[in-house]
């Protein structure tokens, strides 16, 4: 069991602040998700989290003790890289088992411990193969593996799959539930730029923007309730609509966001006009990328869409699905 308290944690280089009164409540056995644009601090937070980055100033608490000044080892905590960091020259079986090796453990235990999360991950085939014989989702197992083996009460997951190909990522996100399914009070903690890794993974998902927490929530919550602009706008795939000008002042609104599938379209009246830029038509929906007086806009329709490059549109927002944002970007009740 292992609750994770972080109070008003900064973490900066020099002038350069890259952390910024970060507070967060982890409770144990959630799987937390940090997602944010390129530079937020997704990665140092994970970081200053299993000791590898010091903190300026806060507090940081494991299981109500403060662990500032705990080196990592100490922590119970277990990191997965987006590298995989395997040791070439090792066996799938002496990856996983080294960590338990240099414990002084017995050879019996460490073979039944070795056993137990190779069944586990689907590695017991794979046991006597070099990480150079592996495919990138074997590799990415065999280090999740070597994190499971320890023991931990906390696993940190640094963009495991960003390695992968789009089939092997689905394949090993579907693992990764699995693995936290099987392991109810094992805290995990799990940063990703991928909307749909976040939305299908988490609890609870952390929105970072430039070293500070925008809002915190269930997936829904953050797709059905943003706190604000920034939120609205990153998360969902693809992105909310958002809307200034005569739309949103019809909604008593400085900004109104509606999702690509809140709209309702016609060929021949609507609230909003555009033109047809671009079609994706993938099957099972179609997304038409518009061109209007009030920029960009993107809608989705079921199934196989009527419109074509070219043709005029008109797109009217389903008044119950909008969002209405304030001036400061702020989410108006």
């Amino acid at each position: 069991m292992a609750d994770i308290k972080l109070t008003n944690l900064n973490k900066a280089y020099g002038a350069v602040h890259i952390l910024k009164d970060v507070n967060l409540d982890i409770t144990s056995g959630e799987f937390i998700v940090f997602v944010g644009p390129s530079g937020c601090g997704k990665s140092t937070l994970l970081r200053t989290i299993c000791g590898l980055e010091n903190i300026t100033s806060g507090v940081l608490e494991i299981d109500n003790a403060v662990v500032n000044d705990v080196p990592p080892s100490k922590r119970g905590i277990a990191m997965v890289f987006q590298s995989y960091a395997l040791y070439p020259h090792m066996s799938v079986y002496e990856n996983i088992g080294f960590a338990l090796e240099n414990q002084g453990l017995p050879r019996a235990e460490i073979r039944q411990k070795v056993e137990k999360v190779a069944d586990m991950l689907q590695l017991t085939p794979y046991l006597t193969r070099l990480p150079k014989a592996l495919s990138g989702g074997q590799r990415q197992r065999v280090a999740i593996g070597r994190a499971i083996v320890r023991g931990a009460k906390v696993f940190l997951f640094d963009e495991p799959l960003s390695n992968l190909d789009a089939a092997l990522r689905v394949q090993t996100r579907m693992e990764i539930a699995k693995l936290k399914r099987g392991m109810p009070n094992t805290t995990m903690i799990y940063v990703t730029h991928d909307q749909v890794e976040a939305m299908t993974l988490a609890d609870r998902i952390v929105v970072l923007q430039a070293g500070r927490v925008e809002q915190v929530g269930t997936p829904m919550e953050l797709y059905e309730s943003p706190a604000n602009t920034f939120v609205a706008g990153f998360i969902g795939s693809p992105k909310m609509n958002l809307i200034t000008g005569a739309p949103a002042a019809a909604h008593k609104a400085h900004t109104l966001g509606v999702r690509p599938e809140h709209f309702e379209v016609s060929k021949t009246a609507g609230a909003i006009s555009g033109t047809v830029e671009y079609t994706e038509v993938l099957g099972s929906d179609s997304f038409l990328y518009v061109t209007t007086p009030h920029g960009l806009i993107t809608v989705r329709e079921e199934g196989r869409t009527g419109f074509v490059p070219g043709d005029a549109i008109h797109m009217s927002p389903v008044a119950q699905m909008t969002h209405r944002f304030g001036e400061d970007g702020k989410r108006l009740p």
